[in-house]
Formats: structure tokens, sequence, C-alpha cells
């Protein structure tokens, strides 16, 4: 197998986030200009992209970082020993910092006034941190599952696992705390105003836990006949 230095590593985790939040936050803003206040379509606009450009960037990137572009992702690999503390580190400062970078992005292309604004659409309430729990648990789910059983399909797990989840969760599927973060600092379709954003984290997180020790588990071989 290949191996890249960490340079490489931390171009791709950023490369790849910034596109994922240009992505989310551009077709929101897209999405919402062109559906003239009908929100079913304003989420379809938003969820296609969202879903192909996960594909794209899983398959691009994967060799070189892993592909993660979110710290619930890399904090689960971390827990299983896979990455090192200091690159955990490093690659949830790095996705933290391309996720405002790529809403940034969004806004220039789309000839917003601000390069940042403050979000105030509320997304509160048990039911949306059910369903950030719900998103985050799949998502993880997904991940590990392909890479013991399937892991040529992951990219395209991912991708069809988001497009359902933007529409079976209450939440639309956050299920990642950089794209929360960056969600906050966009007034658009897609944003989250920044007192519901620490509910969602925490949700996004203890899904992702449960999803590790559940397929953790779920994958060991039994002894037992």
């Amino acid at each position: 197998m290949q191996k890249y230095s960490l340079t490489q590593k931390i171009a791709a985790e950023t490369i790849g986030t910034i596109l994922l939040l240009a992505t989310i936050v551009g077709s929101g803003i897209m999405a919402s200009s062109l559906s003239q206040g009908n929100n079913a379509i304003a989420l379809l606009g938003n969820t296609i992209p969202t879903g192909c450009m996960l594909v794209v960037l899983i398959f691009i990137f994967g060799p070189v970082s892993g592909a993660h572009f979110n710290p619930a992702v890399t904090f689960c690999f971390w827990l299983q020993r896979q990455v090192s503390d200091r690159d955990a580190l490093i690659y949830i400062v790095v996705q933290i910092t391309a996720a405002i970078t790529g809403t940034m992005l969004a806004h220039v292309m789309f000839g917003m006034p601000e390069l940042l604004v403050a979000s105030t659409k509320a997304r509160d309430g048990f039911g949306q941190l059910l369903g950030e729990f719900v998103a985050s648990f799949g998502l993880v789910a997904t991940i590990l599952g392909c890479i013991q059983q399937r892991k040529e399909a992951l990219p395209f797990a991912v991708g069809l696992f988001i497009c359902a989840a933007y529409w079976f969760t209450s939440s639309t599927s956050f299920a990642n705390p950089a794209v929360t973060i960056g969600r906050t600092m966009t007034n658009s379709f897609s944003g989250i105003q920044s007192t519901d954003a620490l509910g969602f984290i925490g949700a996004q997180l203890v899904g992702a836990i449960a999803a590790t020790c559940i397929c953790k588990w779920l994958y060991t071989p039994s002894r037992r006949d």
C-alpha cells in the first residue's frame, strides 16, 4: 500500500472539506433561489449535490487521507487506534478550519455581501437531536461496515446514506461537527444558529461512538459454534 506524508493527508482533508462545505452551502443557496419558496424542492436541490460530491471526494481523496472530512469520523478511528493522537488532532483542526473556508467560498461564488454571517435558522428540540444521533450512527456504521465487508462500495454507500438521511431524519442529517460549525456561519437555506449547534455536535459524537462500539462487536468473529 502506498504511503502518503502527513502534509499530503492534510492537503487532502483540507481540499475535500472545503469542497464539501462549498457544495452544501452553495447548493443550498442555489436551490433556495430557484425553488420559489418550495422547501421540498429546495431540500432536494441541496440533497443531490451533497450526496454526489461525497462520492467523488471519497474516491479521489480516500486513498490519501482516508477522506474523513468529519471530526466524528476521525474520532471513531482514533478510538480504534487507527489514527494517532497527533494526526487525529491535526485532522480535526484542519476539518473545522476548512469547513469555515468552504462556507466563505460559497458566499463569494454567489455574491453574498459578507464572507461569514451568523445564522438565525433555528434547529432545536429533542426530535432534531435524535435525528442527528441517528444520522451520525448510520453514517459511521455505513463507513465501518463497508470497510469490513465491501470496501470498494464505500464512496457510493456514504453518498447514498447521506442522500437518504437528508430526508428521513428530522435534522436533515448534518452528521458532522465541522459541517455544523461551518453552517453556523451562513444565514442561508443550509444554516443553523450557533445556540443549536452545540446540541447537534453532542448528538453527532454520541451517535458516532455508539456505532463504533456496536460495529466493533458486530464484526468481531465469535469463537462459539
